[in-house]
C-alpha cells in the first residue's frame, strides 16, 4: 500500500523543480512542493492513507483521531473510517484554525470529551508548525495526545520539532521516497 500511496502523491501532489519556486507557508522557498489534498480526496488516495495511518497508531487505544482543518480532515475521516472496518473504532475530529465564537465557544469539532486519548494528524510536515499548533489546542481542550502522525515529512525537521510536544511521531512517507519515485518516473 505505501508504495502504491507514493505513486499517486507523485502522480496528484508532489511537484519538484531545479529552481526554488514554491513559497511554503513560513515564507521560504521550495524546489519541493506537496499539496497532498488532490491525492487524500481522492478514492483511492483515502483508501491508503486511511490504512496506512490505522496501521501507524492501530496498536493504541485511542478515542480520536484529528488535526488542524483542512489538511488533516481528510485523512483523519478516512482513519476513522478504516478503523470501523478493522473493529477497533475511533473518531475523527477538527481543530479550527481560529476560535468559533458563537455557541459553544471551543476549538474542536467532533465528538471527544476532555480525557480522552488521541492522535495528531496532518497531511504534510515541514516545520511542524500546524501539527505542533493542534497537539496545544487539543491539550487545552483537554484531550492526551498519545501520538502525531504526518502523512508525507519533507524532512526539513518538521518531525524533529513536532517531536518537542510528544515523543511518538511517525511519518508514512518521507520526501526522500517521492523524490526517488518522482526521478523514476521522470526516466520513464
Amino acid at each position: 500500500m505505501k508504495q502504491e500511496l507514493i505513486r499517486l502523491l507523485c502522480e496528484k501532489s508532489f511537484q519538484y523543480r531545479d529552481e526554488p519556486v514554491f513559497k511554503l507557508v513560513s515564507g521560504r522557498r521550495s524546489r519541493f512542493y506537496v499539496n497532498c489534498k488532490p491525492t487524500t480526496l481522492s478514492p483511492r488516495g483515502m483508501y491508503l492513507a486511511g490504512h496506512l495511518v490505522f496501521e501507524a497508531i492501530g496498536d493504541l487505544h485511542v478515542v480520536g483521531v484529528g488535526g488542524m482543518t483542512f489538511g488533516a480532515d481528510p485523512v483523519a475521516v478516512a482513519t476513522a473510517f478504516v478503523s470501523e472496518l478493522k473493529k477497533k473504532p475511533f473518531k475523527a475530529f477538527s481543530i479550527r484554525k481560529s476560535q468559533k465564537d458563537h455557541g459553544v465557544v471551543k476549538w474542536i469539532e467532533g465528538d471527544l470529551i476532555p480525557g480522552d486519548p488521541v492522535v495528531i494528524i496532518d497531511d504534510v510536515a515541514t516545520t511542524g508548525g500546524s501539527t505542533i499548533k493542534a497537539i496545544e489546542r487539543a491539550r487545552a481542550e483537554g484531550l492526551k495526545v498519545l501520538k502525531a502522525v504526518v502523512l508525507v515529512d519533507r524532512q526539513e525537521g518538521g518531525v524533529e520539532n513536532i517531536r518537542e510536544h510528544v515523543p511518538d511521531v511517525a511519518a508514512i512517507v518521507t520526501r526522500e521516497e517521492l523524490t526517488v519515485q518522482y526521478k523514476l518516473k521522470i526516466e520513464d
